[in-house]
């Protein structure tokens, strides 16, 4: 069990820790890859979040409520790698010939107004978006990781899919007069 792990792991047990890691580790790099746009970056916040949590890994209050913790001290390392990069938005990246091939256009297509769009967003609605619709997080729980108030949250969402949304339509836009996004 996840708590038990956790508890060995406050009291300096190594393999415990170990033992927690490799469960966490593929979630972790997806959520900072969505929020930073960058593979680099996300691997250095998910790594930085990971040696943090097993420095402050005895001062965790609530063995159960672990996950939360680690996505809070995921979400903390990711403003600092923006901090420390200085890079708020990660260039599209072509499709690869294989990821076209099995991709349907349409979706490729899809994809790419979708990124083009997010990626306008700022890291901090970048970051709401990605726990609110991506990992699925209340916005109690997304206020209290990201230490702002529920309302402030909400708003967030609110800002990051209306951006989200013009954003797109104004490529659409351009799109049709024959110009390029």
């Amino acid at each position: 069990m996840q708590s038990d792990l956790v508890r060995r792991a406050q009291r300096g047990d190594e393999e415990a820790f170990a033992a927690l890691v490799p469960g966490v580790t593929d979630r972790l790099l997806g959520i900072a890859y969505r929020i930073l746009r960058d593979p680099d970056a996300a691997e250095d916040a998910t790594q930085q979040a990971l040696l943090i949590a097993w420095r402050k890994l005895p001062s965790l209050r609530e063995p159960d409520r672990f996950d939360a913790w680690l996505y809070r001290l995921l979400v903390n390392a990711c403003y600092a790698e923006v901090a420390r990069r200085r890079v708020q938005v990660m260039p599209l990246r072509l499709l690869t010939a294989d990821a076209a091939v099995i991709d349907s256009t349409r979706q490729s297509v899809e994809r790419d107004r979708l990124e083009r769009g997010f990626s306008r967003l700022s890291v901090a609605h970048r970051t709401i978006v990605v726990l609110r619709l991506h990992v699925g997080l209340s916005f109690e729980e997304i206020a209290e990781m990201v230490d702002i108030p529920i309302g402030t949250a909400r708003s967030r969402l609110h800002y990051a899919l209306r951006t989200l949304r013009t954003a797109i339509e104004a490529d659409d836009a351009l799109s049709a007069k024959g110009g390029t996004a």
